[in-house]
């Protein structure tokens, strides 16, 4: 893997043809595949569970698979989705009762810990976490719908969590997540991220493997 992770996000995918969209922006140079798991309640919208995600890792899906979990209540649910395959499990503070506990129980049960901060989520919450995870998702648009305009200030909350990364001294993965696109891919990467969440740049376009050129074309330009 390069140091830059390209994540499609399968929200955007065709559901009808799910096995081969994701053969195909694996085959086009996807380091994960993104899998958005919401339940209308912490968010309003309900998407995907733990049996796709178990079919696609059984149709031999060969990258991992990052699951961010837009649910609450979220202990009940992460053992399913590390018996389907995961290997990163992402959730929001807000969704936890005990915030420090569902990040062991992610670990317990042998996936990567990731915490998600939404656009008015205060950093706080890394003051007591950031030691135990593996990964920090940065939230560009409100989470529940695909498709939306990148916030801005995603970009100074990168800036801010790398840093307290780099001051950590740990290998901590720095993801944004929302309108993501070829022309905003290399400003998120200037500010911090190496890991991009791209649902409607990639599925929407034309070619998934010219799209993701020109993506990583920008990274590389840094």
């Amino acid at each position: 893997m390069s140091a830059h992770w390209i994540a499609p996000s399968i929200l955007s995918a065709d559901f009808a043809r799910l096995g081969e969209e994701v053969d195909a922006v694996i085959a086009a140079g996807a380091d994960l595949i993104h899998f958005d798991v919401m339940d209308n309640h912490y968010v309003p919208n309900l998407t995907i569970g733990p049996p796709v995600c178990e079919a696609l890792h059984k149709h031999g899906v060969k990258v991992p698979i990052d699951v961010h979990l837009m649910v609450r209540p979220v202990d009940r649910i992460v053992p399913d989705f590390a018996r389907a395959g995961a290997e990163f499990i992402t959730f929001h503070p807000e969704a936890s009762e005990h915030v420090d506990r569902t990040i062991e129980l992610i670990r317990e049960h042998g996936c990567r810990p990731g915490l998600a901060l939404n656009p008015a989520t205060p950093l706080d919450w890394l003051d007591y976490t950031l030691e135990k995870l593996d990964l920090v998702l940065v939230m560009s648009v409100n989470p529940g719908f695909g498709g939306q305009r990148f916030i801005p200030s995603a970009l100074a909350k990168l800036e801010t969590i790398r840093e307290r990364i780099r001051s950590s001294g740990r290998a901590v993965r720095l993801e944004v997540d929302g309108g993501v696109k070829v022309d905003n891919i290399q400003e998120c990467a200037r500010a911090g991220a190496d890991t991009f969440v791209a649902g409607s740049a990639i599925f929407g376009s034309a070619n998934y493997a010219e799209t993701m050129r020109a993506m990583r074309a920008q990274l590389a330009a840094l």
